[in-house]
């Protein structure tokens, strides 16, 4: 399980580093101002749709079938049911999709209230022209999922890489040639859907996996798919009605408020989505294997192991971005039009963010458990709850604390939402904490800590104005403390006995040999 998490965390760390350098480049020629709220605003509806059906409930229920047939009834009845459900899809969003580009006049107004005049002319404008990527990038989702389901999750992971190079080259173009920055990479969005789509159904093919299209028919397997997605739906829903609240809470804000919080919300992405990422797309098809095959030994063992690597890596990220927030933002972002002003309130937003990110990478530990078992309406009941508990708080932040409110609100409920899924687990037996567990998680927190308080004292008598100055210098100091904080924090594990440099050392030297041996 380690291997496969690491593979997926590496492939979505470097698409997440190529996503940084397309946001730093947004950033710099778009700012915080009209434009950019307007394109954010496109990019909102598709990635809704595209969590919902690609990422969300579909891919939940899609495949732990899938990997169940495969293992039990063989390639073809899997492969059969994979283009049954493929087709079904795709015509259900193509039919989505027209409905939505007809009635978009009526659609943005719900997404985004704030939006008026020339902001709400221009993301109507790149909304249509943004929306049908979800056609393609749900299709890619599927076939994303039978890869996962067999095991390969390497080509899988490397096939969104196309998003990010697509974008920067959209920019660029925007900016040099066609000089119209936004229009183009709402056009880059799109045709990126068709690449990921190509490029993975190529590597489907190759392994032998790739589904074909068929007429759309409510077949059993359908039906049951259906059945299985519907309560998941619902909760994936709640999830994105929550997003969706904090984006419209931000347009009431002043002009550039989305902006603000885009940039925060990315930097707080970047640990979030390689781990939760890695942890829930290879931690479901084991889960359910196990569950299958009534093996509750290893069940816990993969449970605690999972929150065990994703506690490692999240807490220092947590730690880490509290302490350097300002300098973060102004060292990646504040270029071009993107002034030190905008970089500290949106320091002040990552901050808030990253209170909940240990939280919002155990919602991605812990929702596979529901998901293996075939449960997909408890976390529907919690996502109702969190929902409401969401909008209560940003209604009541958003006003006293301007751009810190929504991301505040959303951490908290956060926090609710996994501790509540972790007590219902662990009553289920699907959750048990063994000694292990405890004993590293209270020392991989002692490391953390140690390493937040050498960073910040390092930049307080080195560079305690560091968010002012040359954007060269300011990018290197920046470097050298996030290398510093690294230093510290695995010599902390070492010492607190958490992971053993020597021994890590041992093991990268011998996986290196192996490779070089192949």
């Amino acid at each position: 399980m380690l291997r496969n998490f690491l593979t997926v965390g590496s492939w979505t760390m470097l698409s997440r580093v190529l996503g940084l350098i397309r946001d730093q480049l947004l950033a710099a020629f778009l700012g915080a101002g009209p434009v950019q709220d307007a394109y954010l605003v496109s990019l909102r509806l598709p990635n809704m749709f595209r969590r919902l059906f690609g990422e969300g409930a579909f891919n939940a229920a899609f495949v732990p079938m899938f990997t169940a047939k495969y293992e039990t009834e063989g390639r073809t009845a899997a492969l059969r049911f994979a283009g049954q459900a493929l087709s079904t899809l795709v015509a259900w969003l193509v039919i989505l999709t027209v409905l939505c580009e007809l009635f978009m006049p009526f659609i943005i107004p719900v997404l985004a209230t704030g939006l008026q005049g020339e902001r709400f002319r221009i993301a109507l404008e790149l909304t249509q022209i943004t929306f049908p990527y979800m056609i393609m990038i749900c299709a890619a989702a599927l076939v994303s999922g039978a890869l996962n389901g067999l095991g390969k999750f390497g080509a899988a992971s490397a096939a969104y890489l196309s998003f990010n190079v697509i974008g920067i080259t959209a920019i660029f173009l925007g900016a040099y040639v066609w000089h119209n920055v936004a229009l183009t990479s709402a056009w880059a969005v799109t045709i990126s859907g068709v690449v990921q789509l190509g490029a993975l159904y190529w590597a489907a093919h190759r392994v032998g996996v790739a589904p074909h299209f068929v007429r759309p028919s409510l077949s059993k397997d359908i039906r049951d798919l259906m059945r299985r997605m519907g309560p998941g739906l619902v909760g994936s829903g709640v999830t994105q009605l929550n997003l969706t609240v904090d984006m419209n809470i931000s347009t009431l804000l002043p002009v550039g408020t989305p902006s603000i919080l885009y940039f925060a919300d990315r930097i707080n992405q970047l640990p979030l989505g390689v781990l939760g990422a890695a942890a829930g797309t290879t931690l479901l098809p084991l889960l359910t294997r196990h569950v299958a095959n009534k093996d509750r030994a290893s069940l816990h063992a993969s449970m605690n192991r999972a929150l065990d690597y994703s506690l490692l890596l999240t807490l220092p990220a947590t730690i880490g971005l509290i302490a350097l927030a300002p300098s973060i933002m102004a060292g990646l972002f504040s270029y071009g039009h993107f002034t030190v002003a905008d970089a500290m309130k949106s320091a002040q937003s990552l901050r808030a963010y990253a209170l909940g990110l240990p939280a919002f990478v155990l919602i991605k530990v812990f929702s596979p458990g529901f998901f293996a078992e075939g449960d997909t309406s408890t976390p529907v009941r919690i996502g109702f709850f969190t929902l409401a508990l969401n909008l209560v708080l940003n209604l009541a932040l958003y006003k006293p604390l301007a751009h810190v409110g929504p991301p505040l609100a959303s951490t908290i409920a956060a926090i609710v939402n996994v501790a509540i899924l972790a007590v219902l687990l662990r009553r289920r037996d699907v959750f048990k904490p063994d000694p292990r567990l405890k004993s590293r998680v209270t020392r991989i927190v002692g490391a953390a800590i140690m390493m937040g308080l050498w960073v910040a004292a390092a930049q307080k008598f080195v560079a305690p104005d560091l968010p002012y100055w040359h954007g060269v210098w300011r990018l290197s100091m920046l470097g050298a403390l996030i290398v510093f904080g690294g230093v510290v924090y695995a010599v902390s594990l070492d010492a607190l006995k958490v992971v053993k440099l020597r021994d890590a050392a041992a093991a990268l030297q011998t996986r290196i040999a192996r490779r070089r041996t192949r």
